[in-house]
């Protein structure tokens, strides 16, 4: 499996068979919004999920950006993980 970056968004790919994402948008030049994050229900239970969010976390700290998670999931790993912090944007 595979997670690659395309159009704001993460694409989690067993083969060629898409099976998950997070997708983000802009809020200005220094925040992303997490609004959307999914995986294939017969893909869950592996930490996938967990998988795409840092990513998530991975591109804001490269970028020097805050993360405002709007996502249920992602701000649910964002109260649970305090490695976070430096990107949460509270």
């Amino acid at each position: 499996m595979e997670i690659l970056e395309e159009n704001a968004r993460f694409v989690l790919k067993d083969g060629d068979k898409e099976i998950g994402e997070m997708t983000w948008s802009k809020a200005g030049e220094t925040r992303m919004i997490i609004d959307h994050t999914f995986v294939d229900p017969a893909y869950r239970g592996q930490g996938l999920a967990e998988k795409l969010v840092a990513k998530g976390v991975e591109k804001a700290r490269k970028e020097q950006k805050k993360i405002i998670p709007l996502c249920p999931f992602a701000k649910k790993e964002f109260e649970r993980k305090p490695e976070y912090a430096d990107v949460w944007n509270q």
